[in-house]
């Protein structure tokens, strides 16, 4: 399998400590290695790894080659912008499809937490079959173990299991539900988490964009020939419209398997998942660097460049950085965007 990490996201939803140049996947947010390290270490432990790939924005290239150990330099592909993960997967496939057309590749999101390395590889391993022997698109779903609405969901048919391999017809894709809509879920015992991995050989996946994405597929088709002649193709890729792959092929096309898999996983999508992977004191604080909580329950600290002191609040988040300071109540850390978006808006008033 070739491996693919998408490495090309900005995590906005982890400022402060997020920024442009330096996004989620680069940060050390739960050890010593930054998310993207510990995902190429993960899958370079895989028996069956041919090769570990990188997508990313072209403004990071510089920053993973000279950061990121144990892929080669050659196999960083820097898009010319960002445009979703349609567009992202095609160029990566397209990369892959000069070595052999006919290649399983693997699709990894960046910044994923995964414990239980032999479920994975298992989970890998049955994914590599079904996608060789039926000639379909495979993604992996995780047995859901609460009613989470940070989550995608994917129903399955139980009815309909391949052989031995906990794989089954995909039935449809939701968004991210309320509450109420995912405990109905977890109730009717078909639905799994989105974990946002993908499996398939090379000439399905382009066969399948073709039939679902036409006018992506052209463009990509126009993209191989200036790859081949290697030439510039950054004005064909200006026209690509962005779409993710999820919204554009995976929720329309029939020929889609799931794997049915039990190792532990968390997108670490906010500061608040971040806090349930971390161990706390008794009284449900966490503190990392410099601070302490008073007469409060429930708080998350984060502070590597100065002391910072919580008193008489529960369930907040606190993230300090050298030059900025976030303060959310742990039900509205979705919205931290909204604070990089004014502050892109401030930016952009101020050049006026």
């Amino acid at each position: 399998m070739y491996c693919v990490i998408m490495a090309g996201g900005s995590g906005t939803r982890f400022w402060p400590m997020s920024r442009q140049a330096q996004p989620k996947q680069l940060l050390k947010i739960i050890g010593d290695q930054t998310m993207l390290q510990i995902t190429v270490d993960r899958l370079s432990k895989c028996k069956k790894t041919e090769a570990v790939y990188i997508s990313t924005r072209k403004d990071l290239n510089t920053v993973i080659k000279k950061e990121i150990k144990g892929v080669l330099p050659k196999n960083i592909i820097a898009e010319p912008s960002g445009k979703n993960t349609a567009p992202c997967i095609g160029l990566s496939a397209l990369h892959i499809s000069k070595i052999d057309n006919e290649a399983v590749m693997g699709i990894f999101p960046a910044d994923h937490l995964i414990v239980g390395h032999r479920a994975f590889e298992k989970a890998l391993n049955h994914a590599s079959k079904v996608a060789v022997e039926r000639e379909a698109l495979v993604t992996i779903g995780i047995q859901p173990t609460f009613p989470s609405t940070a989550y995608g969901y994917i129903q399955y048919d139980p009815d309909k299991k391949v052989d031995k391999l906990d794989a089954y017809p995909v039935r449809t894709f939701a968004e991210k539900p309320h509450l109420n809509t995912a405990k109905r879920f977890i109730k009717s015992k078909d639905f799994l988490w989105n974990a946002g991995i993908f499996i398939w050989k090379i000439d399905v996946f382009l066969e399948e964009l073709g039939q679902h994405m036409p006018e992506l597929s052209e463009q990509l088709q126009k993209i191989r020939k200036r790859i081949k002649s290697r030439k510039s193709f950054a004005d064909i890729w200006t026209e690509i419209v962005p779409e993710s792959i999820d919204y554009g092929l995976l929720e329309k096309t029939k020929n889609i398997y799931v794997i049915k898999s039990d190792f532990r996983w968390n997108d670490l999508g906010s500061w608040n998942a971040v806090y349930d992977v971390l161990p706390k004191r008794k009284d449900g604080n966490l503190v990392k660097g410099g601070g302490v909580v008073i007469d409060g329950n429930n708080n998350f600290i984060q502070n590597n460049d100065h002391f910072t002191a919580v008193v008489g609040l529960d369930n907040v988040v606190v993230i300090s950085t050298e030059d900025a300071t976030l303060v959310v109540n742990k039900d509205n850390v979705e919205d931290v965007r909204k604070a990089v978006d004014f502050l892109i808006e401030k930016e952009r008033q101020d050049l006026l």
